[in-house]
Order: structure tokens, then C-alpha cells, then sequence
């Protein structure tokens, strides 16, 4: 079996994402399973850091063992060695990146959302099509294994004609006004001139989850708000929240599917994960969550009676089944890791995750907001 290394440019990856999901769990992984086979060859990933700090570069080279990294990230997208250039740094920046690397003709890879507005999203989008380098973004909530089995049941029938689909995401993000609860989470997502907000974090997921789940999303209803105006940054200081928080939408689908979803950072989680959601059938019922997903089918649905003067004789936990694990399931991120890789090097091996894809997320991000201002449903239109 041929090893063909593939030099991978890993652009902003010091944060906790890229850090964790991308190189740690994915490409580090990768490595260290001999790569990924596919006809014949072994696909070994071989990575370079990149940054603006040469510290924290140092430090997670160091501690992960990767050999190679560089501040000089115009020298490193010069190399020919270096086909694939993947950006997780702020959003802010990644239009820019993304821009330079499409010109050196790197193939692109990288996080959401792709840019901070629709319109720099197309043109990117369009840029590396025109240069004719493959391109993608990360949409791996469609690797978890809770939607994974939810798309199985879906394929065999289980839910008749889907209704409705009803998700919480969210948990308590602590503010960091007390030394014993420092928040989990950066800075930079509670300021909307740093990237931040749930509604361009979430609803770019919520965006390709819909769309691959329950059918193309065709208009949107949101209410967003800033619940906490003030938390405190990584060096102990206080700052004002710019950022949306929290997002309340419907979306509507044009299989006629209502979608609810809540999205928050404000929210003390009493369900069975930190992302639920319920899809209702005329013959079944699914609560999908991250890695479970249980069922409950028309024969073994209760019939509740309304009485509010007793404790309800049902409880409502029982009575739902849940799915086992029919295969074994990897990292989402490394799942998709590894179908960009084989895309690398067969065009016949489809990878629909484009850029032009991913902003379909940035557009419904956008249309959100739109819709806030509005009071009122807004259409996404077709493509």
C-alpha cells in the first residue's frame, strides 16, 4: 500500500476548536491510525501550524508533537509541498485567508461560518471554483451518532410523514464573575465585532442540519436577545456583551416541516443532552441527541388524559426505546476530515460540503437577523 502525504496547512488552530475537533481528534488522529486508506494508498495527512503567536504556536507543537510550524503564513502558502489550506482562526479574518490561499491554489478546507456576510461568502465560494481548487466547510453534526441513527429510521419509514421537530441547544455558560466559575467558553463570542453571537455561530449549523434532515429551509421566523450584558474576559476584566446570546426560531421547510429550534448560553440544561431534538411522525417519534437517540413508536404511544388536580398516572419516560449502536462511530470532525481527504484524490469521490454550501448558512445566519428587526417570517430564497 503507497503512502501519499498530504501537506495540510492548519491556519488559527491554537483555539479551543481548532485545537481539540481538528487537530488533536482529527488530523493528529489520522496520523496516528497509518492514514486513510482508499484504493490502494494510504492518505497521511502532514501538518504545519500557523499563526500570529509564536508562544502558543510552540507550546501546542510541543505538546501534540507536530514537527513544523511558522508565523510566516505567506512563505508556507508559497510551498508547493502544501496542497490543502485549512482556517480556523475568527471569522473576521477567514474571508482574507481563504482569498490568499484560493490564489496560491491550495485547496480550501475550514470551519464556519466562512465569512461574516452572505454576499462574501458567494464571492469566495466563486473564487475557488473559478481557480478550479476543491473546496470545503466543516458541517459535522451530520457525523453525530444521534442524527446518524435518526437518519437510519428515517430511511426505513419510522415516523410515517414527519410533522414537526422540535430542538433545544444550549447550556449555562458561566460569566466569570465568580473566581469559582470561570466561563467556559471565550470572549470573543459574546462581541458582534469580534465574530461573536449565537445566531452566526448556530444557525449555520441549523442551516445544512435542516436542509439534509427535513427538507431545504424556505423561510424563518427569529427573536434574538443579549440576556447577560456583561461578563468577564480571560484576564479577569469585566466587558459589555454586544453579541446576541440567545436565538428563538421557526423555520419552515419546503417539505412543510415546522422547525423549532432555541439556541442559548443562558440555559440550565434538565434534558437528555445539550443538544435535543424531538421529531414528530404520524407513526413514530424520535429524541435525537448527540450520540443516543430513542423512539417511540404509534403502538406504544400512551393516551394522556387531561386532569391537573392528580399526579399524571403516566410516566412519560417510559415507553420509549433506545436505538443501539449498529456500527462503530467515530469523530464527527474526523469523519469529515477523512471524506475530504479522499476527495483530494479522486474526483469521482463526491464531497457536497462546498463553500458554496456553507454559505447557505451564512445566508439564513443573515436572514435571522433580518427577520429579528422585522417582527415577521422572511422567505430564503431559492437558490
Amino acid at each position: 500500500m503507497a503512502e501519499k502525504k498530504i501537506g495540510i496547512i492548519m491556519n488559527g488552530v491554537t483555539g479551543r476548536m481548532g485545537t481539540n475537533q481538528h487537530l488533536v481528534r482529527s488530523i493528529l488522529a489520522i496520523i496516528e491510525q497509518g492514514g486513510v486508506s482508499y484504493k490502494g494508498d494510504r492518505l497521511v495527512p502532514d501538518p504545519i501550524l500557523t499563526g500570529r503567536n509564536e508562544d502558543k504556536l510552540r507550546q501546542l507543537a510541543e505538546e501534540y508533537g507536530v514537527e513544523k510550524y511558522s508565523t510566516d503564513l505567506d512563505s508556507v502558502i508559497a510551498d508547493d509541498y502544501y496542497q490543502v489550506f485549512f482556517d480556523a482562526s475568527g471569522t473576521p479574518y477567514r474571508a482574507a485567508f481563504l482569498e490568499k490561499a484560493i490564489a496560491a491554489g491550495k485547496h480550501i478546507y475550514c470551519e464556519k461560518p466562512i465569512a461574516e456576510s452572505y454576499e462574501e461568502s458567494l464571492r469566495v465560494a466563486k473564487l475557488a471554483e473559478e481557480a478550479g481548487v476543491k473546496n470545503g466547510a466543516v458541517q459535522d453534526k451530520l457525523w453525530l451518532p444521534g442524527i446518524r441513527k435518526f437518519l437510519a429510521l428515517k430511511e426505513q419509514g419510522f415516523f410515517g410523514k414527519i410533522l414537526s421537530v422540535r430542538g433545544e441547544f444550549g447550556y449555562w455558560v458561566f460569566t466569570g464573575h465568580i473566581d469559582d466559575q470561570p466561563a467556559q467558553r471565550p470572549s470573543w463570542n459574546y462581541r458582534s465585532e469580534d465574530g461573536g453571537g449565537m445566531i452566526v455561530d448556530m444557525h449555520c449549523h441549523w442551516r445544512y442540519v435542516i436542509d439534509n434532515l427535513f427538507g431545504n429551509v424556505n423561510s424563518v421566523f427569529c427573536h434574538k436577545a443579549t440576556h447577560i450584558p456583561e461578563r468577564v474576559d480571560e484576564n479577569g476584566k469585566p466587558y459589555p456583551c454586544t453579541a446576541d446570546d440567545s436565538a428563538y426560531a421557526m423555520f419552515k421547510t419546503d417539505e412543510d416541516i415546522i422547525c423549532q429550534f432555541n439556541s442559548s448560553w443562558n440555559v440550565r440544561v434538565r434534558r437528555d443532552d445539550l443538544l435535543t431534538m424531538q421529531v414528530d411522525g404520524t407513526h413514530g417519534s424520535a429524541i435525537v441527541g448527540l450520540r443516543k437517540c430513542w423512539t417511540q413508536g404509534a403502538a406504544s404511544t400512551p393516551k394522556p388524559v387531561w386532569n391537573p388536580d392528580i399526579d399524571s398516572p403516566i410516566d412519560y419516560y417510559d415507553g420509549w426505546s433506545e436505538c443501539p449502536d449498529t456500527t462503530t462511530y467515530d469523530n464527527a470532525f474526523k469523519v469529515q476530515w477523512e471524506e475530504f481527504l479522499k476527495h483530494l484524490v479522486d474526483d469521482d469521490h463526491a464531497f457536497p460540503w462546498t463553500l458554496r454550501d456553507a454559505a447557505k448558512g451564512v445566508q439564513l445566519a443573515e436572514l435571522s437577523l433580518v427577520s429579528h428587526d422585522k417582527g415577521a417570517w422572511v422567505d430564503v430564497p431559492k437558490d
